[in-house]
């Protein structure tokens, strides 16, 4: 992950906290719009996400053409496959900018692939190949816990949510590779799987009323920001999470308050699709650091993933979906 955008600056409780001692099927309740249906919707586990992202560091760095890379891929295949979803593996070749190249993997999985309306959640899954912020051991991939391994697992937990709790929506999950092998000096050096998907995406004519992209959703003390892109082309998606945010009594970590873009995977999608999947990106921005003082160094590791942190990301996307399953987002 990225840089800031700079050029795109001037574009545009009611509920208790999840703990890790929620039950599987602690469920929240909510009246929908006409008043006629009470919607039950899960609570995530935080003792499940937080093994989720524990299992992808075990792997080690996740760099394409690595052995931990080829035995994650596998297993997030499986998991998604367990959990009822179609599964697709949209493999392609990557040219990294600094020399050489290595097969590459966007993994989708599909809930509910019948349904015509649809929405697309997103993470990347790969980790970077350098530790080029830290003042140590510069040139080694790191583990990636936050920047990468705790989008991924929150949507691994949605999907297996989902299952148990089946909703009258299609969900398509992509976990894009080779989004954080970049430099600062290229913006086309990021994200190369999501440039590649927009360039053949999945299915012919695919479309998503809107997207949300989860990026670096797991930290102590994460707070997240209305980020500029998002506001460019998905203002009314990212308006209406951060007051459903609020409404579950989240105001401290979805903060009304803008950030300069950066490019993410939202950021080609959006610009590549010419907005037709409007999409939002959910991602820490500290008010001292650019990213957390962790972000590219060899501390993103398990010490700073924070398990009431991933409950309330994943509280939130999983209230958004269950909501738009009704009308009533």
């Amino acid at each position: 992950m990225k840089y800031l955008l700079w050029s795109l600056i001037g574009i545009l409780s009611l509920l208790s906290s999840c703990t890790g001692e929620k039950k599987v099927d602690d469920k929240k309740t909510k009246d929908t719009k006409d008043g006629n249906i009470i919607l039950e919707i899960p609570n995530v586990v935080e003792d499940s996400i937080y093994h989720f992202v524990e299992k992808q560091v075990a792997f080690g760095p996740r760099v394409p053409g690595s052995k931990a890379h080829a035995a994650c891929a596998k297993w997030l295949e499986s998991k998604f496959k367990n959990y009822g979803a179609k599964v697709m593996l949209q493999k392609f070749k990557a040219d990294f900018h600094f020399g050489g190249s290595a097969e590459a993997t966007n993994i989708i999985a599909a809930i509910n692939p019948e349904k015509s309306k649809r929405i697309m959640l997103c993470a990347h899954w790969d980790s970077r190949y350098v530790a080029d912020k830290d003042k140590t051991r510069k040139d080694e991939a790191i583990l990636g816990a936050d920047d990468g391994g705790s989008g991924v697992a929150v949507l691994l937990e949605v999907a297996r949510l989902l299952q148990k709790y089946p909703i009258d929506l299609g969900v398509d999950i992509i976990l894009f590779d080779v989004e954080d092998q970049g430099n600062e000096k290229t913006t086309n050096s990021w994200c190369l799987g999501s440039q590649y998907w927009v360039k053949n995406l999945h299915q012919n004519n695919y479309r998503a009323k809107y997207g949300i992209l989860l990026d670096m959703v797991g930290s102590k003390g994460a707070r997240f920001v209305k980020e500029n892109t998002s506001m460019a082309f998905a203002p009314t998606t990212m308006n209406k999470v951060w007051t459903l945010a609020r409404e579950l009594g989240y105001s401290n970590y979805f903060v009304d308050e803008e950030s300069e873009g950066v490019i993410d995977d939202h950021y080609f999608i959006n610009t590549m699709l010419s907005g037709s999947i409007p999409t939002i990106d959910i991602i820490n921005r500290p008010k001292n650091s650019r990213f957390g003082t962790y972000w590219h160094t060899h501390n993103d590791n398990m010490s700073i993933i924070d398990k009431k942190t991933l409950g309330v990301t994943g509280n939130v996307v999983t209230t958004v979906l269950y909501n738009e399953s009704v009308g009533a987002f």
